[in-house]
């Protein structure tokens, strides 16, 4: 998404210098992308033991940090102290400790710090934020939000890294920060006490030999029956960009993309189960699970004037490593509002193009247009937001563990920290016309 952006639409604005990876084969590949779809220059590359001397010899003016979950705080704060900006993929980070030091860097250093929450962008996300806003249901109550991911998406991610717990945070961090990050921002609120119960049960080999598989296989691309006959399995030869983009790069790092979901050494859930209480007085009862016919989600929001019931059926697909999307069923959505001894009225959604529901060109051009975007929905985050968004899922994942309702005050206070407003790329935003910013990815 990033590249693609920066190589074509923003290019007379932004400079893409340089990427920065574990595994060269991966940064030539894009490489070629933007040379051949946008007649874009080749960009340098470094690998990941050489961030500092990337930062040092392009002097990029922001870093945008799109690694695996876990490291993102590394990646983050050290862009910060070499005196960058940073745009950063969700979540924010995995855990309570490496979530401070990004909040200790913020205000250490002074630098700005932007979470790219797309799903806020959508337009019939919005339309629920100005719904709610205007006071269409009055007070909000409650909220019951039920998330569904399907036998294509959801599957994904235990094929992949996600699929440690370490990695990811599992997907109350990974995937749940999305909406968790949808209700802090319709409510203006935060969690404030969390329960929740989750487990593997779909997923992983003790699952599958109870449901009475008794053939199995280690990969989806593989010559076997096993995986020939399941419908799980993702042969990465079928797809060019995938074969590009991993199995090309398996020899550099050894790392798999099509691990069997069926196997072994899978540590995270698949079924979960939140209820959560806001300081606002509002309740949520929110469920996730990754095994579905199809994929979408249902909220209802309840209020002293009122309902709103929000359905939407997404299209599924499976990441094919370059933000395009393979499509199966067309989409559809619609919003109710259901006024108290009013009859209910279904609201118009304007029409919206793009990844994520048409989240992410308003979203990219909010951050790299490097114009004043006045949002009274108040769409872009910060480091707050992010902090906020995960611990949620943080909270989630330690109520998983003991059993017992968790007060999210007591993992982190975010209080303690300033939360300045943030939209487009915070100094370039003034830079003379035909003096591009720098980035990093």
């Amino acid at each position: 998404m990033f590249t693609q952006a920066l190589s074509s639409t923003y290019r007379d604005r932004c400079a893409l210098v340089a990427f920065c990876d574990t595994n060269q084969t991966r940064m030539d590949f894009y490489n070629r992308e933007i040379a051949e779809k946008f007649d874009a220059e080749p960009v340098a590359t470094y690998p990941a033991s050489d961030f500092d001397r990337m930062v040092r010899e392009q002097q990029p003016d922001v870093v945008i940090v799109s690694s695996i979950d876990r490291t993102h705080h590394e990646y983050i704060v050290r862009a910060m102290d070499l005196g960058c900006d940073v745009i950063t993929e969700k979540p924010l980070t995995v855990d309570v400790e490496k979530c401070e030091a990004i909040l200790d860097a913020v205000t250490r250093t002074g630098r700005r710090l932007i979470v790219t929450f797309n799903y806020r962008y959508a337009p019939l996300r919005t339309k629920v934020k100005e719904l709610i806003m205007e006071g269409a249901i009055g007070e909000v109550k409650s909220v019951h939000f039920e998330w569904l991911l399907d036998t294509n998406h959801g599957a994904d991610y235990f094929r992949r890294w996600h699929r440690d717990k370490k990695n990811s945070g599992g997907l109350m961090v990974h995937k749940a920060t999305h909406h968790f990050d949808l209700v802090n921002w319709w409510l203006d609120s935060s969690p404030e006490t969390v329960f929740a119960f989750g487990n593997l049960g779909f997923y992983g080999r003790e699952n599958a030999l109870k449901r009475g598989v008794t053939e199995f296989y280690e990969r989806g691309t593989e010559d076997s029956a096993a995986a020939a006959n399941d419908p799980f399995a993702l042969d990465l030869r079928k797809s060019e960009n995938l074969s590009h983009l991993y199995l090309d790069a398996e020899h550099e790092d050894g790392y798999r993309r099509d691990q069997s979901v069926f196997s072994d050494g899978i540590t995270i859930e698949d079924t979960m189960n939140v209820l959560v209480r806001y300081k606002s007085g509002a309740q949520m009862s929110y469920s996730l699970y990754t095994y579905a016919p199809w994929e979408g989600y249902r909220i209802a929001f309840n209020g002293t004037k009122g309902r709103i019931e929000v359905n939407h059926q997404e299209a599924s697909y499976i990441n094919a490593g370059t933000g395009a999307l393979t499509e199966g069923m067309s989409s559809s959505e619609q919003i109710v509002l259901f006024p108290m001894f009013e009859k209910p009225v279904v609201v118009e959604i304007p029409p919206s193009e793009g990844g994520h529901g048409g989240g992410d060109p308003i979203m990219l051009d909010e951050i790299f247009g490097g114009k004043p975007f006045p949002d009274p929905f108040h769409r872009a985050a910060n480091h707050i937001d992010g902090a906020r968004s995960i611990l949620t899922g943080i909270a989630a994942n330690e109520s998983f563990r003991t059993g017992l309702p968790v007060k999210v005050d007591s993992l982190l206070r975010l209080d303690e920290w300033t939360s300045p407003a943030v939209d487009h790329l915070p100094e370039v935003a003034a830079a003379p016309a035909g003096d591009p910013a720098v980035l990093a990815g």
